[in-house]
């Protein structure tokens, strides 16, 4: 019979799959970070529990290009500061990815809120433009130009939280509680400028970003870099307690309410 190949794999395909995901090459990206302050009570009003509010209400929208080889990605994260215990670190709201592969392995994996989106990085001599896009709308744009190098810092260790869950099959809920994880980067840097320029926030009923308004930019650069990602479960969650906020990465608030559909009487 012909290889089936929707059929199991091998022990010896599956160890090779394995062995290929441990061997990835450095993959580099060109990208602007914009980090500001915003309303102290807007940040706790996003922040799922048991994350709190740190003593700054920041906000980091990252807007960069990926150069995965023969297959370029447009990667974005918009994020608010926050802690749990006595780590800090970046919640997302949202993450959109310009294509679907970039979508599983964060949303499958790690609980990341990706989504398909159009991302878009453009430099020209001094003058930079990057933004954020859904459904037509480019909701966040940074607009620029190049001051002038800046020191390259020292490897960093940076870390995001992610809520890991699936919507219940009964369309009630969900499935079981919820998991927090705490995904850690070792990020390394080669390129950093600083730009002078503005955060532009649009409405849009998908990515409200726009009720983060920009009361002080902190900072603007536009940089390579490259980095690993780790995850670990930090602890298991209230489903009751993550419902209010599961919302945030549905574009319909009804979709992961969606229940079975009715039985035919036919």
């Amino acid at each position: 019979m012909a290889r089936v190949r929707y059929g199991a794999r091998t022990g010896t395909e599956i160890a090779a799959a394995r062995a290929a995901g441990t061997g990835l090459p450095t993959v580099w990206s060109t990208g602007v970070v914009a980090v500001w302050e915003t309303d102290p009570d807007v940040v706790a009003a996003v922040l799922p529990p048991p994350l709190k509010p740190t003593e700054r209400p920041l906000v980091r929208a990252s807007i960069s290009k990926v150069e995965l080889p023969g297959y370029p990605l447009g990667a974005g994260s918009v994020a608010v500061a926050a802690s749990h215990g006595d780590r800090q670190g970046w919640y997302p709201l949202v993450m959109p990815m310009t294509h679907e592969r970039a979508l599983i392995g964060g949303r499958e994996v790690f609980g990341e809120p990706k989504k398909l989106g159009e991302v878009s990085v453009e430099r020209d001599g001094l003058v930079v433009r990057a933004s954020l896009a859904r459904h037509g709308i480019a909701f966040l744009e940074v607009r620029g130009a190049v001051s002038g190098p800046l020191p390259l810092p020292e490897p960093t260790e940076k870390l995001d939280f992610y809520f890991k869950f699936l919507p219940a099959v009964d369309g009630s809920g969900l499935d079981t509680d919820p998991v927090l994880v705490h995904c850690t980067r070792n990020e390394r840097i080669r390129r950093l400028e600083r730009l002078t320029g503005d955060v532009v926030l649009r409405e849009s009923m998908y990515d409200p970003v726009a009720d983060l308004p920009v009361r002080e930019l902190v900072d603007l650069t536009l940089g390579e870099k490259t980095s690993d990602q780790r995850g670990r479960i930090a602890e298991r969650v209230s489903a009751e307690a993550l419902l209010p906020y599961v919302h945030q990465r549905y574009d319909d608030p009804q979709q992961m309410r969606d229940g079975l559909p009715e039985a035919s009487t036919r």
